[in-house]
């Protein structure tokens, strides 16, 4: 991989420990060499994981609104900064500028985006590996009522399986190099008869 778009939240009102670990994936982010591409904003995780990838010498690219591209929200140190027209047009920029995605703790922003991805695989739209950095186990929650999903039949186990999520940075990095896409739970999550 060397470009992974993270999605996380903007809030500055958070635990330090949420920022503490967003900085320092961005920090390993670097380290191996990948690109961070992102939604562009100074603030929250946002602003810490892009600050651990600059730290460390790495590039990010951040990919912005208009309404958003304003001093008090946008990173003015990136290596570059896209601005997409609307919110459909960011998604689908840091989409075609990455090869994996990582989840960090958020709202309904970061959930939409992990989720959208998360489908995008399913219905076989990218091969690339997803995954969620557990940090002070905040996903925890949305994990169970994924797997009581796998348990109800609303969702392929081949499908949970393929959502990484570990508790460090390093770790679930490693696991997304190995990611192989499940091909034959796609087929048949698409088959009509």
């Amino acid at each position: 991989m060397k470009s992974i778009c993270v999605f996380c939240g903007s809030s500055d009102s958070v635990h330090a420990d949420y920022k503490t670990a967003a900085f320092q994936l961005g920090v390993v982010l670097a380290q191996k060499g990948i690109r961070l591409v992102y939604g562009g904003g100074k603030t929250g995780l946002m602003g810490e994981v892009a600050n651990g990838v600059l730290s460390a010498g790495g590039e990010v690219i951040g990919v912005i609104i208009p309404s958003m591209n304003t001093p008090a929200l946008a990173h003015t140190g990136l290596t570059r900064m896209d601005v997409a027209p609307d919110m459909h047009g960011r998604k689908a920029r840091m989409h075609e500028l990455s090869d994996g995605y990582i989840a960090l703790p958020g709202g309904y922003g970061t959930w939409d985006e992990l989720f959208e991805t998360i489908t995008w695989a399913q219905t076989g739209a990218h091969e690339k590996p997803v995954g969620m950095l557990n940090i002070k186990k905040y996903y925890d929650p949305l994990l169970a009522a994924m797997d009581h999903a796998v348990a109800e039949g609303f969702v392929f186990p081949e499908h949970r399986k393929a959502v990484h999520c570990k508790l460090e940075p390093a770790e679930l990095l490693d696991a997304m190099e190995k990611y192989q896409h499940p091909h034959e739970a796609v087929k048949r999550w698409l088959k009509e008869d």
